[in-house]
Formats: C-alpha cells, sequence, structure tokens
C-alpha cells in the first residue's frame, strides 16, 4: 500500500504521523502536570458552587435560554407564514442572546487570580510545588468545567427542537460495538474512583482507565459508525441532528476563548470588579461586529465575519456547518492568552 503512494504523500503522511506523535507527547506530559495539581483543580472547581456570583449567572443564564427557547418553540409550531427553519439558529444567534452570553465569561474568571492578589495568598499560591503553567491550566480547567456544566441544562431542549422521539436500543453486538461499549465502561469506572479520597496508585489507575477508555471509545465508536450496519442506539429526529453537533461544539470553542481572554485580565489587575469590566470591554471586540449585517456581501463584512462569534453561529454552526475559520480564531486566541498569563505569573515572580 505504501508502495504505491508518491513522493509528496510519503512527506504528508510522514508529517502528519510526526505531528500526532509531538501532539500525544505534549498530551501526556499535560495530562501528568494536571493530575500533580488535581487538588487545585478540586478546590477552585468546588468554589464555584458556594459563590454567590456563579450562582446568579446559572440563574440568569437558564432564564435567557428558557425564554429564548420558549419563543423558538413558538416559531415552530406556529401556523401561518411565520415560523423558522434552523431553531437552533433561531436561539443561539439572536442578538439578545449573545449580549447576555458577554457578561458570563468575565464574571465567571474575575476572581482566579485578582482576588489571589487583592488577599495576598497568591503569594502563598506560588510558593507550592507547582509549575506556573500548573497553575494557570488548573484554574482555566476549572471555569471551563463549570462553564460546561452550565449548558448542561440546555440539553432539555433539544428533543423539541430538533423532534427526537424516545431512542431506540437495538443491541448488534459486533467487535467495534462491544470495544465502544468497553470503552465507556472504563471511562465511567475511571470517573467513580476519582470520587473517593484513594492513594496515589489508584488515582493512576483512574486517569489510565479514563484517558485509555476513551481513546478505545472513540476509535471503537469511529469504526463502528462507518463499518457496522445497525447501531447500538438510534434516535429518531424530525429534523437534521449535525446543526446540535456544531452548535455545542462552538459554544465550547467559544466559551474556551472568552474564558481564556478574562482569566489572562484577572492576572493583570488587583480587584474583580475592573477585571470583569476589561474582559467584557475586550469581549465586545468579538460581539458587537455582529451586529454590522449589511444586504451585499462587501470586503468590509468579510472581514467583520471573521471576527465576529454571533455571524459564525448565525451562518455556519447553526446550520451543521464547520467552519474551520472561526476554529482557527476561537484556538489561536485561547493559547495566546493562556500563554500571556503565564508569562504574567513569571513576571510577578521576577519582582
Amino acid at each position: 500500500m505504501l508502495a504505491d503512494l508518491t513522493t509528496p504523500q510519503l512527506l504528508t503522511l510522514a508529517a502528519l504521523g510526526l505531528a500526532g506523535l509531538v501532539a500525544l507527547v505534549l498530551l501526556v506530559v499535560l495530562a501528568i502536570g494536571l493530575f500533580e495539581a488535581r487538588s487545585l483543580i478540586r478546590r477552585e472547581f468546588t468554589t464555584y458552587f458556594v459563590s454567590p456570583i456563579a450562582t446568579v449567572v446559572l440563574v440568569v443564564f437558564l432564564m435567557v435560554t428558557g425564554y429564548l427557547f420558549a419563543r423558538t418553540f413558538s416559531l415552530m409550531t406556529a401556523s401561518g407564514p411565520i415560523g423558522t427553519e434552523w431553531p437552533l439558529q433561531t436561539m443561539f444567534a439572536d442578538e439578545r442572546f449573545w449580549l447576555v452570553f458577554l457578561f458570563i465569561p468575565p464574571l465567571l474568571t474575575m476572581r482566579l487570580f485578582a482576588e489571589e492578589r487583592s488577599s495576598g495568598t497568591l503569594e502563598m499560591l506560588m510558593t507550592v510545588p507547582l509549575r506556573d503553567w500548573q497553575i494557570v491550566l488548573s484554574k482555566y480547567l476549572a471555569c471551563l468545567a463549570f462553564y460546561v456544566v452550565l449548558w448542561l441544562p440546555t440539553l432539555a431542549y433539544l428533543p423539541a427542537l430538533v423532534g427526537a422521539s424516545w431512542p431506540i436500543f437495538t443491541p448488534t453486538w459486533t467487535p467495534f460495538s462491544i470495544a465502544f461499549v468497553s470503552g465507556l465502561a472504563a471511562v465511567l469506572l475511571g470517573l467513580l474512583l476519582l470520587v473517593p479520597r484513594l492513594d496515589t496508585h489508584w488515582r493512576i489507575v483512574s486517569l489510565v482507565l479514563i484517558v485509555g477508555g476513551g481513546s478505545v471509545a472513540v476509535a471503537a465508536g469511529v469504526l463502528h459508525y462507518q463499518r457496522d450496519a445497525d447501531p447500538l442506539l438510534l434516535i429518531p429526529t424530525q429534523l437534521d441532528p449535525w446543526p446540535v453537533v456544531s452548535t455545542y461544539l462552538g459554544v465550547l470553542l467559544a466559551g474556551a476563548m472568552f474564558l481564556a481572554v478574562g482569566l489572562f485580565v484577572s492576572s493583570l489587575v488587583r480587584d474583580q470588579m475592573v477585571s470583569a469590566l476589561i474582559a467584557l470591554l475586550l469581549g465586545l471586540i468579538f460581539i458587537v461586529a455582529g451586529f454590522y449585517r449589511p444586504e451585499t456581501d462587501v470586503p468590509l463584512y468579510r472581514l467583520i465575519y471573521f471576527f465576529s462569534v454571533p455571524l459564525h453561529f448565525d451562518r455556519a454552526f447553526t446550520r451543521g456547518m464547520f467552519d474551520t475559520r472561526p476554529v482557527v480564531l476561537y484556538l489561536s486566541v485561547t493559547l495566546f492568552c493562556l500563554f500571556l498569563t503565564v508569562r504574567s505569573l513569571e513576571s510577578r515572580r521576577w519582582q
């Protein structure tokens, strides 16, 4: 098979293999570093559930999404000339939703480093046997995990939006389906082992189960989808389910970008409200541009589209199209802000 490939194809395959190997090594290093900082991740994540700000954010977010869901559902069930072609576009590409969303990431990130600086506990935190990137990623992942929890209740809207009925379980056991179920079971077991207080050896076992089981589940799930004739689980829907996948993936990536911006701002100031206001102003760059929607596709509009998160959801994600241009923007801004946050902590060590 390799003998039939041309030289450029072999070079491309080798480059992809090398990039995959480097990415795998990087993921292993990051996983080990985050495992060492698991106590900090647990502390930051649990702090959100006792914070009044996080509770207010959760309540306001669910009120806004509930109102948009009721409005979208009324359009779907209305009779006459009114209606909606893309329900998720009507719900998540609405400007009112993004105006509320603009306040959420700054409120979630304003306390991460600003509170530590104002209370004087940042110096004590920097004396723990952790590197700066471990501290930054621990706080960021805890904030991102709460952001995911924030969106979990909205999954209850999906059956009505896509017209899904009760799932049908059709057990067609093949090697791929068995490997897929086994991988999910290993991930579940690994997550359960994280709940009780166990020693380091069991923590390593749980980490291996989560990473290994997740890798097996993803690979076996792809092969099961491509090669097996009958699925394990069938969910009949009246509409295309792919807009749901692309919308929630876009929401995750866009939220990761806004949280990274807020985390960087929080590492620069002492006051939490100042951190929230600066992050809010920076977030306006990616939100306000979406309100400019000319009737013709002028060159300026193409430039604005690249930076406008609402337009990304209006024209791509909520329609089931996975546009790589917004993804490049979200990932590059996220990594750059995390890099600047690490450098901000390093500069404080120099002082």
